[in-house]
């Protein structure tokens, strides 16, 4: 079965995290702590995608197949973040974070990593 998404969409669909992820706390007024790190993985996931091996990066130097793999990481951690930082009662940044969680695999099992 052909997935759906390529590496150009995947790109596109990164850049787009990047932007909702470092506006997410200013809309939603999350606290210090989940702001801190939406800013965080917004700043890591913008590195990330302006060197990964894709159509829409600034330099070439991750491969397409290690981006993903980072980000199954980065996935797999999400969803204990909000407790682990203190801000597990606050529903906004911890759905939030949940919601991420599940885009992200999400958009890595449709994901065209040839």
């Amino acid at each position: 079965m052909k997935r759906p998404i390529s590496a150009r969409a995947h790109g596109v669909l990164d850049y787009v995290t990047v932007v909702a992820t470092a506006a997410a706390p200013r809309i939603f007024g999350f606290p210090e702590q989940a702001a801190r790190l939406c800013y965080g993985l917004a700043g890591g996931y913008l590195g990330l995608s302006m060197l990964t091996d894709y159509p829409l990066s600034v330099k070439r130097a991750v491969p397409f197949k290690a981006h993903g793999a980072t980000e199954a990481v980065l996935g797999a951690a999400l969803p204990a973040l909000p407790k682990a930082l203190g801000f597990s009662d606050h529903r906004a940044a911890r759905n939030f974070l949940f919601g991420l969680t599940a885009l992200t695999f999400l958009v890595a099992s449709l994901t065209d990593w040839k």
